[in-house]
């Protein structure tokens, strides 16, 4: 294996990189990314970035004497557009090829949109700086999805004086992923601030003055910020033989076809930690993910390693940290086990079947979330282990 190609320059493809030359392996790594910058980190985009306290130079994931360390052929700027198994090589969108003995995708998502122009996505540098511009005191900002993305936008364009409306189609914000409790606590940090959040609301286009709803309401914004959710990469894989379905389908070594592996955002893969095909849109699993698609690429059949990991996410709105391990959707389950949901000071666990799947903490220092950590990855039972005050 002489060649390697690694599609997808942000954090997930840039470790796969670094894994590979820290396993000793001495052959050609092409780099390929889609956007012209070197790779960058994406979380503070929604927050410090937008918020001014950081500039474009403090995201760089490496200084650029640690990427010529790694001695890469990196092609920034071109978009993989296809790709062919049996010769196995990569399209580029300049017309170019990049053969390979062994292939990571790490392509990662794109954001959802909504039918009409003018709103703002925010997933590039790109995005984030057009955003910050239009920021201000006084200007009407509209968004759209009261996710984790959405509500960090929110909280930040509050801090800098705007007028925000937070607009989500669910009964209650991230009810889905941490429970219609802690959803209803999120949410109400946010009305607490004087934030105009209106749940139950489906937006079914941007206009010139702002945004429509279902009911033919109309919100007029100076700016509308779509955060929606995002869709996997994967166009440029269709015809290829891989199975795509939500992701690049892989098995739990994340293979998805003969030494082609996937990674990040991007790859949907089962993990027999919980038993079940999982993608994770998470900055922590993306690096992870790299790293063990690398390893497994270049070791023997026989001395691969599932991965298996806990995943984690954080996220920070106004004073509040939101910490948390595991798996959270689709559990059947949760309970406060320490502090208080009014306080919003507290830990919460989650149940899938007979075991803990996740934990949950807002206002905790880590070390309080961290131990809950080992819990979840040994399968504990939660008869035993949680004293159930929320059903």
């Amino acid at each position: 294996m002489r060649r390697i190609a690694v599609v997808g320059a942000s954090a997930a493809g840039l470790a796969a990189a670094e894994t590979l030359r820290r396993e000793g392996y001495d052959g050609t790594i092409t780099l390929v990314g889609e956007e012209p910058e070197p790779p960058y980190d994406r979380p503070p985009l929604s927050k410090q970035f937008l918020a001014a306290e950081w500039e474009a130079g403090r995201l760089a994931l490496r200084t650029s004497a640690d990427l010529a360390a790694l001695d890469l052929d990196l092609r920034l700027g071109v978009a993989a557009t296809g790709l062919e198994l049996v010769a196995r090589t990569v399209r580029l969108a300049d017309g170019s090829e990049v053969p390979y003995d062994g292939l990571v995708i790490a392509t990662g998502v794109r954001p959802r949109r909504l039918p009409g122009e003018g709103a703002h996505v925010l997933r590039t540098l790109d995005d984030a700086l057009t955003l910050r511009e239009r920021l201000s005191p006084g200007q009407r900002l509209v968004v759209v999805g009261a996710g984790f993305l959405g509500a960090e936008a929110a909280a930040v364009a509050w801090r800098l004086g705007a007028e925000v409306t937070l607009l989500e189609p669910a009964a209650v914000p991230l009810a889905h992923a941490v429970g219609v409790e802690v959803g209803q606590t999120l949410a109400q940090v946010h009305r607490d601030k004087g934030i105009d959040l209106r749940c139950g609301v489906t937006v079914t286009e941007v206009t010139e003055e702002g945004v429509r709803l279902a009911d033919g309401e109309a919100i007029e914004a100076d700016e509308v910020l779509v955060a929606i959710g995002s869709l996997p990469n994967t166009e440029w894989l269709e015809g290829s033989g891989l199975v795509l379905g939500d992701g690049v389908v892989c098995d739990e070594y994340c293979a998805a076809a003969q030494d082609v592996y996937a990674a990040g955002d991007v790859a949907r893969w089962y993990n027999p930690l919980f038993n079940t095909p999982m993608r994770i849109e998470h900055r922590t699993n993306a690096a992870e993910q790299g790293m063990a698609a690398a390893r497994n690429l270049l070791a023997a059949p026989e001395a691969r390693k599932p991965f298996a990991p806990v995943p984690y996410f954080w996220s920070d709105q106004y004073d509040m940290k939101v910490q948390a391990y595991g798996f959270l959707r689709g559990h059947e389950e949760v309970a406060v086990v320490e502090g208080d949901l009014t306080q919003r000071r507290f830990v919460a666990a989650y149940r899938t079947g007979d075991r803990v799947s996740g934990a949950l903490a807002v206002g905790m220092p880590p070390k309080v979330i961290r131990q809950w950590r080992q819990t979840i990855a040994t399968g504990a039972a939660w008869r035993g282990t949680v004293r159930t005050e929320i059903t």
